[in-house]
């Protein structure tokens, strides 16, 4: 058998982390094209990371380079299957006793919605994009993200096609909803092997009771947002909304809670807050039920929008009739929180994946392509965890025991690194991981309309981030 050919490296620690692909591509120019499409993603660039700027080639002119050409060539036409990709990266996650899922982890549910022009582009189409805020023409993602107080990572994506591309529309065979993907990803990342504690997802996915009900058919606890004025069938007097049940809950004053319970949730930059959590009664919902419906609060007494959260759950009441039947361990009011507190590492994962390494940049047509460059960028976003975590030691498992998770060192970085302007692709990519992994996600996210123009500083992870509860 002739002995293959010999890649040009990538630069830095990023050579051996693609080194790990090698076997999954059967040519040379697909090994060099991994190489070089990982390195484009992690440059540090003030323009989107289209074709042209991960080749680091003129905007425009230089389109026909054949640099550009051959990273084209790579992402559309090139015969390797991105779904092996993906599975090697997962493979690598959980094998690394550093990133690997455990059984206090969360599994978020979230779709993300991305503006693109023109009917060309496969799975593009007027409909809601969340981060923006509006419906509009764009491409829209269903993903699965693995989350801890300490770090978080994409697991599966898939892109939603629009009932419009189908020749029988809803009713085609090949149609799949929004929610039917997000459940198949669910089971998916449960066939994986990933361990969580529950499946989280805002009231989008809440509110379905269809979906939360797939979910547990599937054997999968859940804890899910619902909104405020979903409204119920009950009696009369009886509440018919979450809202209405959160307000007939007794409360008094602090030193007198009636119903409620004190939550302390402690944040990224060391600060705690006082919450307040309560078992609620809807309709058949109730702390004893199959599903509990709990409230969570900085107010009890004025319930404010913005700091109020009703969260769904499958998961029993400690000393609940149900909890010596139930296939999940019980979770109390605190658990439930934290379980929620963590989804939010959804929102920061989205920002750093489109904002830093060009989630959102393709410029492909077909759904294959898409995909490929999607799994690229998780590829490069599960690369700067591998590259910027410490090393764990000797004599720890290769992976954590179920529940047990690893507690890495306290902060990662003395301060934010100094990036450098447009420049050889080649020549960064480690300041890119030292902004992206050895600084945690900061809480302020920026407006769509404001990225081109600021990027925000990054702060270091909390000295105990084992005991974080991110909002």
């Amino acid at each position: 058998m002739t002995a293959r050919r010999s890649c040009p490296p990538a630069p830095g620690p990023l050579e051996q982390y693609a080194a790990g692909f090698d076997d999954l591509f059967d040519s040379l120019a697909q090994r060099r094209g991994f190489r070089q499409y990982l390195t484009g993603l992690l440059a540090p660039r003030e323009r989107n990371k289209t074709l042209t700027c991960l080749a680091g080639a003129e905007p425009a002119a230089g389109a026909q380079h054949p640099a550009v050409q051959r990273l084209q060539f790579f992402l559309s036409e090139s015969p390797w299957e991105h779904e092996r990709i993906n599975a090697r990266r997962l493979e690598r996650l959980l094998d690394d006793p550093r990133t690997a899922p455990h059984a206090g982890g969360v599994l978020v549910i979230d779709d993300s919605g991305d503006r693109k022009d023109g009917t060309a582009t496969a799975n593009v189409g007027r409909q809601w994009l969340g981060r923006y805020g509006k419906t509009d023409n764009g491409v829209v993602t269903v993903t699965t993200l693995w989350a801890d107080e300490r770090l978080y990572y994409p697991l599966h994506a898939v892109p939603y096609t629009p009932a419009h591309h189908f020749p029988k529309g809803r009713s085609d065979p090949g149609f799949a909803t929004k929610l039917q993907i997000a459940a198949a990803l669910a089971r998916q990342a449960a066939e994986a092997e990933v361990d969580f504690r529950a499946v989280a997802a805002d009231c989008a996915h809440g509110d379905q009771d269809g979906f939360r009900a797939e979910l547990a058919a599937a054997g999968l606890p859940l804890v899910m947002a619902l909104k405020r004025r979903r409204g119920t069938w009950a009696y009369g007097p009886d509440a018919h909304t979450p809202a209405d049940a959160a307000r007939e809950l007794a409360w008094h004053s602090p030193d007198q809670p009636g119903d409620w319970t004190a939550v302390t949730r402690t944040f990224r930059d060391g600060h705690t807050a006082t919450w307040w959590a309560a078992e609620a009664s809807l309709g058949w919902w109730g702390p004893d039920g199959t599903t509990r419906l709990v409230v969570a609060t900085t107010d009890p007494d004025t319930l404010p929008e913005q700091s109020t959260w009703y969260l769904a759950t499958n998961l029993p009441r400690p000393g609940s009739p149900r909890e010596t039947g139930s296939p999940h361990p019980s979770a109390d009011l605190a658990e439930i929180v934290r379980i929620y507190g963590i989804r939010n590492w959804i929102e920061q994962s989205y920002k750093q994946v489109k904002d830093e390494l060009g989630w959102a940049d393709f410029q492909v047509r077909t759904d294959p392509a898409t995909s490929r460059h999607q799994t690229l960028v998780n590829c490069a976003f599960s690369f700067c965890w591998e590259a910027g975590l410490p090393p764990p030691p000797a004599n720890r498992p290769t992976r954590p025991e179920r529940g047990h998770p690893i507690a890495p060192p306290g902060t990662l970085a003395p301060g934010p690194t100094h990036r450098p302007q447009l420049a050889d692709p080649h020549h960064h990519a480690a300041t890119l991981v030292e902004s992206l992994v050895q600084h945690a996600p900061t809480s302020r996210v920026t407006e769509p309309d404001q990225r081109s123009q600021y990027r925000p500083t990054t702060q270091p992870l909390p000295p105990t981030p084992a005991l974080t509860n991110h909002r």
